[in-house]
């Protein structure tokens, strides 16, 4: 892991924390972090559940955009940012994703937590995507990620007007799943129950739930069938 990314394991609970206050924004060496640590999350088969959270008074404000003066031109900045995806390896992932918002989760911070299957977040919360203020568009994936959580009509005010929105009105919109006045404790209970579940089960459910809004549903109706269909051998 970079210096700013940690991982450890609550059994099978896999703890991925950002750790660069004090706003945990996030440069090209903590997303070389995500994605190691996503990936070793990926590739270790007692991980049931992962737990996205971070230390200090914020989730994260994003991305560090002081990386982009660095480069020859905005699109070459993209280019590299690309090259290092930490976010299709989260979206990916076979295992629940939870996200543990507090503070601000503005930009990227809140495009990683979207793209998490469930956001619980503090009171204190504030989320939104402030690029089409900077004359930038969403980058790791904010404009799929909402689009698929609160549908087009809703999304578009999010991303167009750059709106910064409380725990209360994310909730009511159906970005965040729940806030909750101890958030950590709320989230570990949550991943817990969730570990409980037939890992099998619970693959095969998230499986089937992102092949809700990538596939046709005739397509989505018959990997339902198939993979609801009991195994070989079994009564």
């Amino acid at each position: 892991m970079s210096a700013g990314v940690h991982l450890e394991f609550d059994g099978p609970v896999a703890i991925v924390s950002l750790d660069n206050p004090p706003l945990n924004i996030f440069d090209l060496e903590m997303r070389d972090g995500l994605i190691e640590a996503f990936t070793a999350v990926r590739d270790i088969p007692d991980a049931r559940v992962l737990l996205l959270r971070a230390e200090g008074r914020h989730f994260s404000a994003g991305a560090d955009l002081s990386e982009f003066a660095s480069a020859e031109s905005i699109m070459e900045a993209r280019r590299i940012r690309w090259d290092r995806d930490p976010w299709g390896v989260l979206w990916e992932l076979p295992i629940p994703t939870i996200a543990v918002l507090h503070g601000i989760a503005v930009g990227s911070g809140m495009e990683m937590a979207m793209l998490c299957d469930l956001r619980l977040a503090s009171h204190d919360t504030r989320l939104g995507l402030p690029e089409t203020k900077l004359g930038m568009l969403p980058s790791a994936g904010g404009s799929q990620s909402l689009t698929r959580a609160i549908g087009p009509s809703a999304a578009v005010p999010v991303i167009a007007t750059s709106v910064t929105l409380d725990a209360t009105e994310a909730s009511l919109r159906g970005i965040v799943s729940r806030v909750v006045d101890d958030v950590e404790d709320e989230a570990r209970r949550l991943a817990t129950t969730l570990a409980d579940v037939d890992p099998t089960v619970m693959r095969a459910a998230k499986r089937l739930v992102h092949a809700a809004g990538d596939l046709p549903l005739a397509d989505g109706l018959a990997l339902e069938h198939l993979l609801a269909r009991p195994p070989l051998g079994s009564q």
